[in-house]
């Protein structure tokens, strides 16, 4: 049952790129604020050495896949020439008022290769229409121009934040099926994410991920109007702190699926600043995380089954600040060392399908393996032609054929015997299992839990290059709470719908 949702082109496309960065930059920037009412003067943006290649350089360097530019934010001030308002760069000193930020960054991504995506703020606190029909038209409008005038787009990235009533004006009714349609009409390898069907936010603005992730989710997960309640309503830096509390730590679980009768393919993404604030401050420029702490939220989350899109806000200079740089760099440098020593297996699986064995998982992309039949665990052993040292393995669903892996453990085969190393839920379509390092001379994966036989695409042992930072235990602490608690919830729930069922 659960085996049958699938992820679309788009879906794949956008997992593929697996870490990208998100902008943030604007009005905000020049005026210290990172919630601005919409009344600050276009005057006040004005880059004095704005560098979007070195933006893009930065990107690059860090690993990531592509750029996703504040466009305008929720004062909706625009960053690029458009013809929907007087309040954007047009009516700014910056290059005469002929500049478009959208535009340079755009044209900075395919110099560098990488992808160029979009924010649009659906809350606009400048537009005299915020809070009626009209709005709608408005925002299509905005939105018609960034998706047929700069190039191919990769991702829309939509926010639940509204406080309208800081304004005194109405709520306004957002036409997300519109959205939906327009971005599927102009840019339709484009991924919509937050408040969009393709990709759900991971539920908090900390870096902080599932143990368990799954793609396969209920049906209700993608209610916009639940991700906009549980989104920021204010400028609370508060909320940049917490935990996983705006959405349950389990989403996917046979327990949870079975409460309910309708699933989508819905991956999670993690947003996360490299400073406290999204927007650039001077006050912030000794609080830049750590390369250790990067690295962290890097593992957990790309190699958790979670999308990472880490905020780099320029300064008002429109330059990435040294600080920033250097630990992007560092970052990218690590992980690069981290990957550099896949070892060289040989494979063997006790039930495979001999149209699709375990030497397929030697290489990415090239073919997959299939177990045999449906048993109740399964083995593929990877032999080292020396004993090497260990300390992470790479492990990656075929997700043509769903999410299926639900538990698994990691033996290492050493001189003194076999060593359990690992234990693991979720693969999907990336884990990435650290463990302490230890020589061995194969890795056995067992698979102790699966929705009907596994379909792997890699099992891929590295050569120890550098250490792994480990997790917080406050963070298991608060996980493990969490899941307590849900765990009876859903316990509860499941007992009335088989009441109600008899």
């Amino acid at each position: 049952m659960y085996t049958s949702i699938l992820p679309s082109p788009v879906q794949k496309s956008f997992e593929d790129t697996g870490f990208n960065i998100f902008i943030h930059y604007g009005i905000n920037t020049f005026i210290g604020k990172e919630w601005s009412d919409g009344s600050a003067s276009p005057s006040l943006f004005d880059p004095e050495d704005q560098n979007t290649d070195e933006w893009a350089k930065t990107a690059k360097a860090a690993g990531a896949k592509g750029i996703i530019l504040t466009c305008k934010h929720h004062d909706g001030f625009c960053l690029w020439q458009t013809k929907t308002t007087a309040y954007s760069v047009a009516s700014s000193p910056y290059k005469n008022g002929k500049g478009d930020v959208a535009r340079e960054l755009s044209e900075s991504c395919r110099k560098f290769g990488l992808k160029f995506g979009v924010y649009l703020s659906p809350w606009d606190r400048n537009s005299p229409l915020y809070g009626t029909d009209k709005y709608n038209d408005f925002y299509i409008a905005q939105l018609r121009e960034l998706l047929t005038n700069y190039g191919e787009i990769f991702c829309v990235w939509l926010d639940g934040a509204c406080g309208s009533y800081m304004d005194g004006k109405p709520a306004q009714v957002y036409d997300f099926e519109r959205i939906y349609a327009t971005v599927r009409a102009l840019q339709p390898h484009c991924a919509i994410s937050n408040c969009g069907p393709d990709v759900r936010w991971v539920g908090n603005e900390a870096g902080k991920t599932r143990k368990s992730e799954w793609n396969v989710v209920p049906e209700f997960s993608f209610d916009v109007q639940k991700i906009a309640e549980n989104s920021q309503q204010s400028d609370d830096p508060s909320f940049r702190k917490k935990g996983l509390d705006a959405m349950s730590e389990d989403l996917g679980s046979r327990e949870v699926l079975d409460a309910f009768d309708s699933f989508i393919w819905y991956p999670a993404e993690a947003d996360v600043s490299i400073r406290p604030g999204w927007f650039w401050h001077k006050r912030e420029n000794l609080a830049v995380r750590s390369l250790d702490n990067l690295t962290f939220i890097y593992y957990s989350s790309v190699g958790g089954n979670t999308l990472l899109l880490l905020n780099v806000p320029p300064n008002k200079k429109g330059r990435i600040e040294k600080r920033d740089q250097k630990v992007l760099c560092a970052l990218g440098e690590r992980i690069k060392a981290h990957f550099s020593a896949p070892v060289p297996c040989s494979y063997t699986a006790e039930n495979a399908d001999p149209a699709f064995p375990a030497s397929n998982l030697a290489t990415e992309r090239e073919g997959y393996f299939r177990a045999g039949g449906i048993e109740q665990s399964y083995e593929i052993e990877a032999r080292f032609s020396s004993p090497t040292l260990v300390d992470k393995v790479l492990l990656r669903e075929n997700c043509d054929f769903s999410q299926r892996v639900e538990s698994f453990d990691l033996f290492a085969v050493t001189e003194k015997g076999e060593k359990k190393v690992y234990s693991g839920t979720t693969i999907g379509f990336k884990r990435i299992a650290t463990f302490k390092k230890i020589k061995a001379s194969a890795i056995r994966l067992v698979i102790t839990s699966c929705r009907l036989e596994p379909y792997l695409e890699i099992f891929q042992p590295y050569a120890f290059n550098g250490k792994v930072p480990s997790q917080p235990l406050t963070d298991k602490i608060a996980a493990f709470i969490r899941g307590v608690g849900q765990k009876m919830y859903y316990k509860r729930l499941n007992k009335q719908k088989q009441k109600q069922e008899i």
